[in-house]
């Protein structure tokens, strides 16, 4: 099999689709194919590709194809360990390649060919040719192996011309021979063949199957049908006014309060900051932090799409409430960090204080589809990043200072940027701090065929675009000796196709849900539960089903549940109390 470039991505990505894609801000981006491009010819490898893709495919009946005499595949590949045939061993090739690779392997054989596994072709003085596989070399001959296995020999002194062939001895059109769902279950085939200690990590990890609770979780809104939101994006409990909530809607830029009395509800404008944010079908305001101290200092933050000067951003900016906290001061903002951003797409918008009294930011690898120009391993950018910055104090020409305990703070490198604090994430939406044990849950989106939930620490390396989930996504920035910290859990296409982070519930400790990790999908609106032990996935279980698009969770004081609803612009409250966890 042969190592291949990553193919570029021919789709492109549209917002609030219905169809199996990957998120951003609480969006399902459908691939789709561009305007240009007219849909795969049925039969053509382009169909089989996208077919490929698309679906999982059963490894068993894969295997059995690998044998079978429609593909030949035993015929040149072992699968032992024992590279004793013509083409290279495939007991790892699952641990190498991605599936894109994989895929574009058995198409297209000849687009590039493993070092080692070229083919030569060898003219004698009296006219014969031989080609195949170069398999060993003597003071004296030349040992050639073809696809028929069959052996020659040639004496050196015999030689009249020798060169590398362009083409390789796997026949090209092995697809031709079987439907696109056999060609799906070849590729799966190949795709777990792993070392144990990793097809085991991956199964794991990724559940084929998530056990539903006998009682699923209520889940019933908190306001009455007078009060709706416009795209909301952010919800939780304002810090210093009892039984009153804020609200970020997205497009309007605008904050409200919500106000919980006898005689009904109140929604009343909290802040605008539309002259200062980027608005759009997905950009504007994205995440709302109260400052620890807000009751003092009256500060908040907000983090928003900006397009200045034909560039694109994102932007965390300072705000300071009038003395009552009940209303934004009307000051300008301050802003504190401008982040770059290549494209609309994966610019993050997550944004927390931890118990450290620090910022917590997220950032996505902002496009282009797949991460091509490798974000998430550049500790040159803040993109595909969580950064960490003091809010307290400034730097010269910052707003704003790094921690000296960053775990980049002090790197040689003076290019390495010191407000990093973990890297490799793709799009860090929404994370949260579990209040009892100071673990850090990320809810990272991905790419093609995998959703993260990750305990991510400082300095780790998470894999995008290495990898996504377990599986490796990419050999395009991979380097040796490095090592990738995996998620606790990640979902497959069947389950979701959008995560969206969110709390581990501590309100009750006698809940059977305490310190259950509660998350959810934007799209299917399927709610889990997860538990880990040292990092590891220990249970999962879906725990009901949410009524609107879950594109963010909130908590109040206590530490209860809430689902911001994007699409029906409601908020809603997660009930526990009738459901049990097991």
């Amino acid at each position: 099999m042969k190592r291949l470039r990553m193919v570029g991505s021919i789709l492109k990505a549209t917002p609030i689709a219905l169809t199996t894609g990957v998120a951003l801000l609480g969006f399902v981006l459908t691939f789709k194919l561009s305007a240009a491009e007219s849909p795969a010819a049925p039969g053509s490898p382009r169909a089989y590709r996208e077919h490929a893709m698309a679906q999982e495919g059963n490894p068993e009946r894969g295997k059995k194809l690998f044998n079978d005499a429609r593909t030949l595949c035993f015929q040149c590949h072992t699968v032992d360990g024992k590279p004793v045939k013509p083409g290279p061993d495939l007991l790892t090739v699952g641990d190498k390649y991605p599936r894109v690779e994989l895929i574009r392997a058995v198409l297209e054989p000849s687009a590039t060919i493993m070092p080692g596994y070229g083919r030569t072709e060898i003219e004698t003085k009296s006219g014969e040719k031989f080609d195949g596989i170069l398999k060993s070399v003597s003071q004296t001959e030349l040992i050639l192996v073809n696809a028929s296995l069959m052996t020659n020999r040639v004496q050196k002194s015999d030689v009249k011309a020798q060169q590398s062939s362009p083409v390789s001895i796997m026949p090209e059109g092995v697809h031709a021979g079987l439907s696109p769902e056999e060609f799906t279950d070849l590729i799966a085939y190949l795709e777990v063949l792993k070392q144990p200690e990793m097809q085991m990590a991956n199964e794991a990890g990724t559940p084929s199957v998530i056990r539903r609770l006998a009682q699923p979780v209520t889940i019933s809104p908190i306001h009455d049908d007078s009060v709706r939101f416009d795209k909301p994006t952010w919800f939780g409990e304002h810090p210093t006014v009892p039984n009153v909530f804020v609200v970020a809607e997205q497009i309007t830029a605008r904050v409200w309060l919500l106000g919980k009395k006898n005689g009904g509800d109140t929604k009343t404008l909290f802040a605008d900051i539309r002259p200062e944010a980027t608005t759009g079908e997905i950009e504007g305001v994205m995440s709302v932090a109260f400052h620890p101290q807000f009751a003092s200092n009256r500060k908040f933050y907000l983090i928003h799409d900006l397009v200045e000067g034909g560039e694109r951003a994102m932007v965390v900016a300072e705000r300071i409430a009038a003395p009552d906290g009940t209303i934004d001061s009307g000051m300008p903002s301050r802003r504190i960090i401008r982040i770059a951003a290549t494209t609309e797409v994966h610019h993050g918008g997550g944004m927390v204080f931890g118990p450290d009294g620090m910022l917590y930011i997220g950032m996505g690898d902002t496009g282009p589809q797949e991460d091509p120009l490798g974000h998430g391993q550049d500790l040159r950018t803040l993109s595909a990043k969580i950064l960490r910055i003091d809010v307290n104090r400034t730097e010269t020409g910052r707003n704003y200072a790094v921690p000296i305990d960053n775990p980049f703070a002090t790197h040689r490198d003076p290019a390495v940027r010191r407000e990093i604090w973990a890297y490799g994430l793709r799009q860090p939406w929404r994370f949260s701090f579990d209040p009892m044990t100071k673990d850090l849950w990320v809810g990272d989106v991905g790419q093609n065929r995998f959703e993260e939930v990750s305990i991510v620490r400082a300095g780790e390396n998470h894999g995008w675009n290495v990898y996504e989930g377990f599986e490796l996504f990419s050999n395009a920035f991979r380097k040796e000796n490095a090592a990738y910290a995996p998620p606790v859990a990640s979902f497959r296409r069947k389950h979701g196709v959008s995560v969206t982070g969110g709390f581990v519930y501590r309100a009750r400790r006698e809940s059977s849900f305490n310190g259950v990790y509660i998350c959810g999908d934007y799209e299917s609106r399927r709610l889990w539960g997860i538990t880990q032990r040292l990092g590891k996935l220990q249970t999962i279980r879906e725990i009901g089903t949410s009524p609107a698009k879950v594109v963010s969770f909130g908590t109040d004081r206590k530490g209860e549940l809430y689902i911001v609803g994007y699409d029906l612009g409601v908020i809603y409250k997660v009930d526990l109390s009738a459901a049990k966890f097991e």
